[in-house]
């Protein structure tokens, strides 16, 4: 996967001398330092991150962190006093005026918090308002803004007008906006935070479903942490303009690089972080349908120290024995398991989240079969290793202290 954005050694200082603030940085000189000896402010300091084509960012970090910072300077709505930004191989800050207008309109969309959707112009007209500026022939400007509309389910809202909208409605229109340009990079920059919590919800689960479409880059900004879990493949989480840590929401939750980082995450409940894949367990053994009887297969739960043993039959997994059925099939006198291997069991991908096993093994006679998509067994999750996984962190925190 290459990487669409290339962040490097990135400042943005605001004041009239901003190298002597960045001298001070390389000093190790903190933000408020900096402002009190010269009355400048630091709103990035050195950041280097990079942003993977087709992959959702999720830049986050409390107010004044610098993350909205961040993103302008990624389009240079503000420019940078320092540092790369390379998009698609090509540093933004070396374009003049007439190159950065052309490529922000050929490569780049931003969806802001607060809609900036004009009150005079009807739905179909605010969508269709960034190709307008790029001179986009009428026809096909409202064609692009029809289906960009209906993309976000607003099919029937076009000559609406944004007065007559809820907020959540609002905020779709300026998703379209974005939309509708096609571009390659999406920036939002606190795009849900004026919603309220129901419509909030709803508008990320929209997100996620139109990613899995369109796959468009997206850099997307946030204070709020749960909103940062459930959208971002990755998380950079700044603090003072600084990127403090960056990784996977599990990375970050487990490893959390300072004490400002564990703070920042402690209240977090692991299970909707956790997933399949790093609470399962690997299997000690399996059973071969083709050449494995109850006697086989009874053998390796014995020697497992387990009662029920997964099923293997051209390479997939095909169903589950127990000990009790394979013990009754030896005294039978069966040579296969054909009769008693069970099919009817839970399987799941390794993403699922671990907050949603719970009710799975409530109601499973089984352990629970975690496969690929070859539908191969990767490992399998028990009561007790889900738990144990879980708790891990607390034990952590406990031999600490």
């Amino acid at each position: 996967m290459t990487h669409k954005i290339e962040v490097q050694n990135l400042y943005k200082v605001f004041g009239p001398h901003p190298q002597d603030a960045i001298k001070m940085v390389e000093q190790g000189k903190t933000k408020d330092e900096i402002m009190a000896e010269t009355k400048h402010g630091v709103g990035v300091a050195n950041a280097t991150f990079h942003v993977k084509e087709g992959e959702i960012l999720v830049v986050m970090g409390l107010s004044g962190s610098g993350k909205s910072t961040l993103v302008r300077c990624l389009n240079r709505l503000i420019d940078p006093s320092a540092g790369k930004v390379l998009i698609n191989g090509e540093d933004v800050t070396q374009l003049d005026t007439d190159q950065l207008r052309r490529f922000r309109q050929k490569h780049l969309s931003m969806v802001f918090q607060n809609f900036a959707l004009f009150p005079h112009r009807t739905v179909r007209q605010n969508t269709e308002y960034g190709l307008e500026i790029q001179k986009v022939d009428p026809e096909i400007r409202k064609e692009k803004a029809m289906k960009a509309l209906s993309q976000v389910g607003l099919a029937g809202w076009e000559e609406s007008y944004p007065a007559q909208l809820s907020g959540g409605m609002q905020q779709r229109v300026g998703l379209a906006r974005a939309l509708a340009l096609d571009a390659d990079i999406m920036l939002m920059d606190e795009a849900f935070s004026a919603l309220d919590p129901l419509i909030r919800r709803d508008m990320q689960d929209e997100l996620l479903g139109l990613q899995d479409k369109m796959q468009k880059t997206i850099v997307f900004i946030s204070h709020d942490l749960d909103e940062a879990l459930k959208l971002g493949d990755r998380i950079v989480l700044m603090k003072d303009g600084f990127i403090v840590q960056e990784g996977t929401a599990e990375d970050i939750l487990t490893n959390p690089a300072n004490d400002y980082v564990a703070k920042f995450v402690e209240e977090v409940d692991m299970s909707k972080v956790l997933n399949a894949e790093s609470v399962m367990i690997k299997p000690r053994e399996v059973a071969y349908f083709s050449t494995d009887g109850p006697r086989a297969a009874l053998r390796k739960m014995e020697h497992a120290g387990i009662s029920s043993l997964f099923v293997r039959k051209d390479k997939k997994l095909y169903g589950v024995v127990t000990a009790d059925d394979a013990i009754e099939a030896a005294e039978r006198g069966d040579k296969t398991l054909e009769k008693i291997v069970d099919t009817e069991f839970i399987k799941v991908d390794p993403d699922t989240q671990a907050n949603d096993l719970f009710a799975m093994l409530a109601t499973s006679k089984y352990p629970i079969a975690v496969v690929n998509d070859e539908e191969q067994l990767m490992g399998v999750i028990i009561k007790g290793s889900l738990l144990a996984k879980l708790s891990e962190k607390r034990i952590k925190e406990m031999e600490t202290q």
